[in-house]
């Protein structure tokens, strides 16, 4: 079983729990329907304080990405290709994807997020290409 960060905030714990179990969620807002991450207290467009969590269906485009060629932690050799995508649902998410992958990247690309387990004992979300 994957473990949940120990450094996550009072807002994005059920996130990572729910990335640990394979099926991200993020916070929806129920007055206006708006998907927020990272999540917060607020929702930007109603201010509303109330929120549920909800699965997002893992797909996105790609709108920007780089190549970290410094390693950061002993799990996650470099080097690293690290993508903004725009979530189907609508928010701006940096993650990563496979370095192999460094020559077919494009703007608006077609991603879905997938999980891995990493021998640190995390499971953390990434996307590959659709």
């Amino acid at each position: 079983m994957s473990k949940s960060p120990r450094y996550y905030s009072m807002y994005d714990k059920p996130m990572w729990d729910s990335i640990a179990e394979g099926r991200m969620k993020l916070q929806r807002c129920p007055e206006s329907g708006v998907f927020r991450y990272p999540p917060g207290p607020a929702c930007p467009v109603s201010l509303s304080m109330e929120y549920e969590w909800a699965p997002i269906s893992g797909r996105a485009k790609i709108i920007s990405w780089t190549v970290f060629h410094r390693q950061y932690l002993p799990a996650y050799p470099a080097p690293h290709l690290v993508v903004a995508v725009q979530l189907e649902e609508g928010p701006i998410m940096v993650s990563y994807m496979d370095h192999e992958n460094v020559d077919k990247v494009a703007l608006d690309a077609p991603v879905n997020m997938v999980y891995t387990d990493h021998p640190d004992g995390y499971r953390v979300n990434k996307f590959v290409l659709a």
